[in-house]
């Protein structure tokens, strides 16, 4: 590890998600953290669309560790008369430190204004908003940038930062025209030098680590932060000065 660095995995899931071999297994989460060398680990559920229940989940992980874990509130159109009081609830009386979005489990694109209210939440707390992006209809990346273009006083963070080619220049373009788009690096795809690739295209201080654990080992996610081309600098930032900052961890 990077000598001085506190790691912070900004993206890490809660629940159980059985047919990938996801577990909500706490202990388990921390044991592995502990031996990549994870400081601290921002969750957040995403299975239940009125969002009560993914959230408890989550703050019951943070309040069991709360040095080691930190939570997003989770929020769906699909409850549309729920999202911003279940906001309201995760951010003032659970203290959670920002929002996720999974515009999979919706037939809505991350452009559409169904998510407005989300959206114009964040934007009114000055908070993170953290989504899924890839090459699908609903999650492109670019559609999460004409998002950030109408709510400039809100971040947000580019899950994945698109995954894969096409998406993943669409991210990084998006990073560099808006100053309120970042970038987080888990992926299930082994792109040889994508770490470089983000951190050249959109600057070492908009690019995130995440691992999507327990789902994924972060190991492997945070292996390709520590051997990349980059200054030790560099790789403080991406390994969790951009997070602590963002979240004001």
């Amino acid at each position: 590890m990077i000598s001085g660095t506190r790691v912070i995995d900004a993206h890490g899931h809660v629940g159980n998600w059985e047919v990938l071999g996801m577990r909500d297994d706490a202990g388990e989460v921390l044991r592995t953290m502990d031996r990549a060398g994870i400081d601290v680990a921002v969750v957040f559920g995403i299975f239940h669309p009125e969002g009560r229940r993914s959230n408890d989940a989550a703050a019951a992980f943070a309040a069991a560790h709360p040095d080691r874990f930190a939570a997003l509130a989770y929020a769906s159109p699909l409850v549309p008369e729920g999202m911003v009081p279940e906001l309201r609830r995760a951010i003032d009386d659970l203290g959670f430190l920002g929002v996720k979005i999974y515009p999979p489990y919706t037939p809505w694109p991350l452009d559409h204004e169904a998510w407005d209210p989300i959206y114009a939440f964040v934007e009114e707390r000055g908070l993170p908003l953290l989504s899924h992006t890839d090459a699908g209809d609903v999650s492109r990346p670019a559609q999460l940038a004409a998002a950030a273009r109408r709510f400039p006083g809100a971040s947000f963070i580019a899950g994945h930062s698109g995954n894969t080619e096409p998406a993943r220049s669409e991210a990084i373009r998006a990073a560099q025209e808006l100053p309120n788009y970042y970038l987080e690096t888990c992926s299930t795809y082994r792109t040889p030098g994508v770490i470089e690739e983000l951190v050249a295209g959109a600057g070492a201080d908009r690019v995130l680590f995440g691992s999507d654990q327990p789902l994924m080992d972060p190991r492997p996610q945070l292996g390709k932060i520590l051997t990349a081309d980059l200054t030790d600098e560099e790789k403080r930032l991406v390994l969790g000065g951009n997070a602590a900052r963002l979240l004001r961890l």
